[in-house]
């Protein structure tokens, strides 16, 4: 019986690996790297809890957020499951193959997930499901604002000698220009009201929002 507790122990260490992989293939497909997704996963089934930038990218994304749910409660039961299984080795009752099953029926699962079609199924359903069921609020920013590769919110420092100094917004950007000013930050204050037309000084800090390649073209001296 010792023989058939080590099995379970390896089957059931095999669907935990494999749920890993299954929700890696499911965060890639609403838009995550898939680096970023593997790590998460992973920090969230082993209940390590990783606090970096990249866990926001989880937390304010409405469908990451319930897998994540489910893989840490999924860790959680997981971790009791092998506890217990390693304290009854001498038990007879193992149920590896029915643990087996189960197994094979996620690798099968696994595959599916990582066919292109299902991706592209998959990618397109979850951005239709966020277009009707989420307001704008519960999404990141990258999924409301970021629609094209070179778009970008990025914030742009206006130093001592900058050219830029004592002009408005409107004065350094066309209008035409793919290029919009969300506020200034001048120390404890945003500037909202009337930003196009405030005249900018040394310290402040531009947020803009548009074509990435524009925002280094015309911010090059900043």
């Amino acid at each position: 019986m010792e023989v058939i507790g080590i099995l379970f122990i390896f089957i059931y260490l095999f669907i935990v690996f494999t749920v890993i992989e299954i929700n890696t293939s499911i965060f890639v497909a609403t838009g995550l790297d898939k680096k970023i997704a593997k790590f998460q996963v992973i920090s969230m089934l082993t209940g390590t809890g990783f606090t970096t930038g990249e866990s926001e990218l989880i937390i304010d994304h409405p469908v990451r957020r319930r897998l994540g749910a489910f893989l840490i409660l999924f860790g959680a039961f997981s971790l009791a499951v092998i506890i217990s299984a390693i304290s009854q080795l001498l038990s007879d009752n193992f149920f590896a193959l029915e643990i087996a099953y189960i197994a094979g029926g996620l690798v099968v699962l696994l595959f599916l997930l990582r066919a292109p079609f299902t991706q592209n199924f998959m990618s397109k359903k979850m951005k239709s499901e966020m277009e009707e069921n989420y307001e704008l609020a519960d999404l990141p920013i990258r999924d409301v604002l970021l629609m094209d590769d070179e778009d970008e919110v990025r914030e742009v420092s206006i130093v001592e000698d900058s050219p830029f100094s004592g002009k408005t917004f409107d004065e350094i950007i066309a209008r035409e220009d793919d290029l919009m000013l969300l506020f200034i930050k001048r120390g404890d204050i945003n500037i909202r009201n009337k930003s196009y037309d405030t005249k900018l000084e040394p310290g402040d800090r531009l947020v803009l929002y548009g074509n990435n390649p524009l925002i280094d073209k015309k911010f090059k001296d900043a």
